[in-house]
C-alpha cells in the first residue's frame, strides 16, 4: 500500500507584542461600537414612531372626548337631551354650592374636599359622587321643568342685566382668586367651559329662578290665610320672655346611680330653696348670685345686664323641659317652676315673664306658605320629566331605595 504523501504543516507560533493586543482591543471595540450604534438607531426609530403615534391617538382621543362632550348625548331629561357639557355646569354648580354652605362641618360628614368623591362612601351603597350626581339629576329637572312652563305661560323676562350682573360677579371672583375669567369657567364649571358655550345654561337658569320668584308672588297668601296659619302653628312662631337659673350637679363619669339621685337630691333641695325665696320677693338676679359657683358669679355681677333673663326666645331654641312648661297653655306673669333634667343631671328655676307673637313673622310665614304652595305645583311639573341614563355613568338610578320595615316584620 502506497504510502499518502501529507503537506507538512509547521506549527510556527507568531509572538503577540503589547502593541498586537492594543490594536485588536480598537478592533473589537469598534465592532462592538458600530453593532450598538445600529441597536440604538433601531431603537430610536421605534420610539420615535410608539412617541409619534402615542401623540396621534391622544390627540385624537382628546378631540373625541371634547366633541363627545360638547355635542353627544349624556343624558336625556324628558325630552331634553344634555350634553356633558350641559351636565357638568348643572354638576359642579350644585357641588360648588353644597360645599360653600356647609363648609364648616364638612369633616364631620365624612367628605374630603381633597380626594376624588367617587373614591369616598356616602352610604353604604352610593358614594359621595353618586349622592352630588342624585342632586344634580333633580336640579336639572327642576330648572328645565320651570324654564318650559315659564314659556309655556308666556313669562316675560329681559336675561341681559342679570346675565351682566352674574358675569360680572364672576369676573370678580376669577380676580379675587388671581385666575382668568376664562380659567375659572373651567374650574367652576367643568373643564369644556367657555363663557361662551356656558352663556345659554347660565340664562336658563336665570330664567327658571325669575320664574320661580314670580309663583312665589303669586301664591303670596292673603292676610286672612296667614293668621289662620299661625293659629295652627303657634307653637312655632309664638316667643317668650323668662327668667331661669340652672344647677348642675357635679359628678364623676364613673358615679353610681346611688351616687346620682343623691345630688340630684341635694340640686331639688336647692332649687326648690330658690323658688322660695323668689316667691317671697327676693330679686331673682341676686339669688342667681348666691347661688352660682364661683365661676359663673361674675355672670350675674354685672347690673347692666340681666344674666338670667330669656327674651325673645322660641320654642325650639329652649331645653325641651322648659319649653313644655313655658308653652302651657294658661302660663302667666311671675308663675314659677322647678324642672328637673334627669339626662343632663340638673334642675332648673324658671319664672314665666311673658309669650307673644312678633308681627314681624308675618313675612315669614307668608314666604313659607308661598314655598310650600310653588314646590307641589314644581313636584307636579317635574313628574314629566323621566331621566334616561344615556352613557350609564349614573349608579345612584340603579340602587334600590332602602326600605323601612316595621319591628313586627318578619
Amino acid at each position: 500500500m502506497a504510502k499518502k504523501n501529507t503537506p507538512e504543516v509547521k506549527n510556527e507560533q507568531k509572538v503577540v507584542t503589547k502593541y498586537d493586543r492594543k490594536m485588536e482591543a480598537r478592533k473589537q471595540q469598534k465592532i462592538k461600537d458600530a453593532r450598538q450604534e445600529k441597536i440604538t438607531k433601531t431603537l430610536a426609530a421605534a420610539v420615535v414612531i410608539l412617541l409619534a403615534a402615542s401623540i396621534i391617538i391622544s390627540a385624537g382621543i382628546s378631540i373625541i372626548s371634547k366633541s363627545s362632550a360638547l355635542k353627544g348625548t349624556y343624558i336625556k331629561i324628558g325630552d331634553k337631551e344634555l350634553t356633558k357639557l350641559e351636565y357638568d355646569y348643572f354638576y359642579n354648580s350644585a357641588v360648588n354650592n353644597y360645599l360653600a354652605a356647609y363648609s364648616s362641618i364638612l369633616p364631620y360628614m365624612g367628605l374630603d374636599t381633597s380626594t376624588d368623591f367617587a373614591k369616598q362612601q356616602y352610604t353604604d351603597q352610593l358614594t359621595w359622587k353618586d349622592m352630588f350626581d342624585e342632586m344634580t339629576v333633580e336640579q336639572i329637572k327642576q330648572t328645565k321643568a320651570m324654564a318650559d312652563d315659564a314659556v309655556k305661560n308666556g313669562f316675560e323676562y329681559d336675561v341681559v342685566a342679570d346675565y351682566e350682573s352674574f358675569n360680572t360677579n364672576l369676573e370678580a371672583s376669577a380676580s379675587s382668586a388671581g385666575i382668568s375669567v376664562g380659567a375659572y369657567y373651567k374650574q367652576y364649571f367643568g373643564k369644556y367651559a367657555t363663557v361662551s358655550n356656558m352663556e345659554p345654561f347660565i340664562k336658563e337658569n336665570l330664567l327658571a329662578g325669575a320664574y320661580y320668584e314670580k309663583l312665589l308672588t303669586d301664591n303670596a297668601p292673603s292676610q286672612e290665610e296667614i293668621k289662620a296659619y299661625y293659629e295652627e302653628n303657634k307653637q312655632s312662631y309664638d316667643k317668650v320672655d323668662y327668667r331661669s337659673f340652672t344647677f348642675t350637679a357635679d359628678l364623676d363619669a364613673e358615679a353610681d346611680e346611688d351616687a346620682v339621685n343623691k345630688a340630684m337630691d341635694e340640686l331639688k333641695a336647692k332649687a326648690e330653696a330658690m323658688m322660695k325665696a323668689r316667691r317671697d320677693g327676693e330679686d331673682f338676679e341676686t339669688l342667681c348670685l348666691e347661688n352660682a359657683s364661683e365661676d359663673a358669679k361674675a355672670n350675674y355681677e354685672d347690673a347692666e345686664n340681666e344674666y338670667s333673663l330669656s327674651e325673645g326666645r322660641t320654642y325650639a331654641g329652649i331645653p325641651s323641659v322648659m319649653a313644655q312648661w313655658l308653652y302651657e297653655d294658661g302660663r302667666k306673669e311671675g308663675d314659677i317652676t322647678v324642672l328637673a333634667d334627669e339626662a343632663g343631671h340638673q334642675y332648673y328655676v324658671v319664672e314665666f315673664i311673658s309669650k307673644y307673637y312678633d308681627e314681624a313673622d308675618d313675612a315669614n310665614i307668608s314666604s313659607t306658605m308661598a314655598s310650600q304652595r310653588v314646590t307641589e305645583y314644581a313636584a307636579a311639573l317635574v313628574e314629566n320629566y323621566e331621566v334616561t341614563d344615556v352613557k350609564g355613568d349614573l349608579k345612584y338610578l340603579t340602587v334600590p331605595p332602602v326600605q323601612e320595615t316595621g319591628e313586627d316584620d318578619n
